[in-house]
């Protein structure tokens, strides 16, 4: 079921004592305390309770909009925002925090508000409104505005618009980078796949050389290379056709520049762009296709590594056994031992997957074809992967007249995908042509039947 990836709050915010070129050290604090500091320097203590509350929401908003753009990350910064009142929000280390804004702030802390249909924090912009003047929220003004009778929500409005929706009690996320932690290339499937294929879509509307991919699946195709390729060569990058991280930030970069992310009228994110297929985790009860790729590493880890117990597992459901197989492997790889499969622990797995594959015993060599290579293989792919795909379905052909047929060439074509989509069928899958771990080993077991 698909989710909507709305903004959390982080734990934690790291503040550069500077301006972002300035050769300075970085802070990292609690987002609470960053916003209760922050409103303890450029806020009076004394001021209407409602002016507190409209002011700390749009510093709340600010920092928000920075942090889930990545604005800094994206230019290679390793800090989320400054302390520099020009650009950014008034830091200043060790002050004294009035006790007012601290209540205020433990009240507030999780609230933030969108515009229309926007899905990002509003970037909240707004000044004293008596020594700078700004489009955004006057400071002084807020105040006259709460004397009038106003409430935070009203007077928030007054300056934003009438359109802006407020969120209560967001999620507390310990919020990490959005690159999934490695690199997004042909066969790759997952949330990650659609970010990169919107995000490319709409940069190319002002960089016209950088052609639409049409495919709107959540796999990394031939088309999605191409237009990688493009970006990284107008964009002076290596050209791989591979979302290393270097690639990754430079199209979040350009992506939040087109669109004015950061911005008072900023295009916006919508809730169809943020809008995920992928669980952001997986765990005990769960169910569907995300589960298949984790089962068959898992057991293939546990068939080589005697630490983790090789379980027969239920298909297409997160059962007992694959918990104790997810626990055992979290242990082997000193994890916090949840049976959760989070990024951190899917990324662990697929490494121990793939260094298996890369260096079998010598036993094993033998039986190294039968191995899934590691990413999906689907129309348009080339190379050896393909081909030992190909003979596996002319092993088939050879003993049955239920799929079209094959030519091993090496070349994912239409027959092979039609043959691919004709034994999805046999095999009760969904006949998406595209061959993952699942329908690889249907392939490989039903050939050697």
């Amino acid at each position: 079921m698909a989710r909507i990836d709305y903004p959390t709050i982080p734990e934690s915010v790291t503040v550069h004592l500077g301006k972002a070129d300035e050769a300075a050290d970085n802070v990292t604090v609690s987002f609470r305390d960053y916003i209760k500091n922050v409103a303890s320097s450029e806020l009076y203590p004394n001021w209407p309770v409602d002016a507190l509350k409209a002011n700390i929401l749009a510093q709340i908003n600010f920092t928000l909009n920075r942090i889930y753009n990545e604005w800094y990350r994206s230019r290679g910064y390793n800090f989320d925002i400054t302390s520099s009142p020009e650009v950014d929000q008034t830091f200043i280390p060790d002050r004294e925090i009035y006790e007012v804004i601290s209540q205020l702030v433990d009240e507030l802390f999780n609230t933030y508000f969108t515009k229309g249909d926007q899905v990002q924090p509003l970037f909240a912009t707004y000044c004293d409104g008596k020594k700078t003047m700004c489009e955004g929220l006057s400071q002084w003004g807020s105040v006259d505005l709460a004397r009038e009778g106003k409430s935070p929500q009203e007077i928030l409005k007054y300056y934003y618009g009438d359109d802006l929706n407020f969120f209560y009690n967001a999620e507390l996320e310990d919020r990490t980078q959005s690159y999934p932690g490695y690199p997004v290339e042909l066969g790759i499937a997952g949330d990650m796949v659609l970010e990169i294929k919107r995000e490319l879509n709409r940069i190319s509307q002002n960089y016209p050389a950088i052609p639409i991919i049409e495919d709107e699946t959540y796999y990394f195709t031939p088309d999605a290379v191409e237009s990688v390729k493009v970006f990284q060569e107008v964009f002076n990058l290596p050209v791989t056709g591979i979302v290393d991280l270097a690639t990754w930030y430079k199209i979040k970069y350009i992506y939040n520049s087109v669109k004015k992310i950061s911005d008072l009228y900023s295009e916006g994110i919508s809730i169809d762009e943020a809008t995920k297929e992928f669980p952001k985790e997986l765990k005990y009860g769960d169910t569907g296709i995300f589960l298949a790729p984790l089962t068959y590493y898992l057991q293939a880890i546990s068939f080589f590594n005697p630490n983790i117990p090789f379980l027969k597992v239920s298909e297409g459901v997160f059962d007992n056994n694959l918990k104790t197989m997810v626990i055992a492997f979290q242990r082997y790889n000193k994890l916090p031992e949840t049976g959760v499969v989070d990024n951190n622990t899917w990324i662990k797995i697929k490494d121990a997957y793939q260094d298996i594959i890369n260096r079998l015993p010598n036993d094993y060599v033998q039986y190294e074809n039968l191995f899934f290579p590691g990413r999906n293989l689907l129309f348009g792919m080339m190379g050896n992967d393909v081909r030992r795909l190909q003979m596996f379905l002319y092993m088939i052909c050879l003993k049955t007249k239920s799929i079209p047929g094959v030519r091993v060439n090496g070349m994912f074509d239409d027959l092979t995908r039609s043959s691919v989509k004709s034994l999805q069928r046999r095999f009760n899958l969904e006949d998406t042509g595209v061959v993952n771990a699942s329908t690889w080993k249907r392939i490989v077991d039903f050939s050697r039947e």
